[in-house]
């Protein structure tokens, strides 16, 4: 993780996006640490899409939500455990229902707590941000998928399998063709892999591959990544592209003699070449790691 100092990471409600008949986004705003949520109504209920980072950033998120449902049940879901994603959720204790999927309900068991630490060291303003939050615990559980009925509007819940977590959901809306990705997609920015070996290795470079093949091969109208600006079907294309370039650059060099340190630094060079518009250079060599690791297995 970066050490420098990040800008306050604080969810702002207003100006939020429509998407298709009601179902909006509350943008990013392109601010680090801060997800693009959706909120996705049907005539009975509505769903929320992540949180934010922390409880105050919940709080918002929430009231937000309970103006818009005017009354409709709430439901929560997070696309995955990461502290921006889903540690606000306790804040929707006893207004909504949190369900997601078993292998992201673990890594919340398992990870969560030490993510919680490691994020408050990222800087003083994000512990700020993080400061009472909680762990999460789901309300609700299921295994590979989840159909969600909101009265006229039917959301499906799934989980991909290992790629950027063990636990990454993808949340479809069928009927608007609209679909959240979580962190599986960022626009304008090298894919975070969180690759932290002893800690954490769920992160899969070929897993992430196949994730992202059979996205793009559905070609929803509209895409809402974790972070960054909304797109369509381009947009999941575009990450898949650089994954493959991504293993074929690492795999290449894997191949020879080389040593991993210097793998990292000729991919490094040829990947910030080929896109140096883009941000976040500081996860490419996590991403080296990563496949190094998975082309030796």
């Amino acid at each position: 993780m970066a050490d420098y100092q990040l800008p306050d990471p604080v969810v702002r409600t207003t100006g939020a996006q429509e998407l298709a008949r009601d179902l909006v986004v509350v943008p990013d705003r392109n601010v680090q640490l801060v997800p693009n949520i959706g909120v996705i109504g049907g005539t009975r209920a509505v769903l929320v899409v992540d949180t934010g980072l922390g409880s105050e950033n919940a709080e918002s998120v929430l009231a937000f939500a309970r103006d818009y449902a005017n009354g409709r049940k709430l439901y929560l879901t997070s696309t995955h455990f990461h502290p921006e994603h889903a540690f606000g959720a306790h804040v929707f204790a006893g207004e909504a229902t949190f369900l997601v999927n078993k292998a992201q309900a673990e890594d919340l068991a398992i990870k969560g707590a030490g993510y919680l630490t490691m994020f408050r060291g990222l800087s003083p303003t994000v512990a700020g941000r993080l400061e009472g939050a909680q762990v999460p615990t789901p309300d609700f559980v299921y295994e590979a998928s989840h159909d969600l009925d909101l009265g006229g509007r039917v959301v499906r819940l799934q989980a991909v399998g290992r790629a950027h977590s063990k636990g990454d959901q993808v949340i479809t809306v069928p009927d608007a063709d609209v679909l959240f990705t979580g962190d599986l997609v960022e626009t304008g920015q090298f894919a975070i892999f969180p690759w932290f070996p002893p800690h954490d290795t769920d992160a899969s470079g070929l897993g992430w591959i196949e994730v992202m093949t059979r996205l793009a091969a559905a070609r929803p109208r509209t895409v809402v990544p974790g972070h960054g600006d909304i797109g369509g079907t381009q947009v999941l294309e575009d990450v898949l592209g650089y994954l493959r370039e991504l293993r074929d650059e690492t795999w290449t060099r894997r191949d020879s003699a080389m040593s991993q340190e210097t793998i990292v630094e000729e991919v490094r060079a040829v990947l910030t070449e080929r896109h140096p518009e883009w941000a976040g250079r500081e996860w490419i060599d996590a991403a080296v790691a990563c496949l190094c690791g998975e082309h030796a297995t």
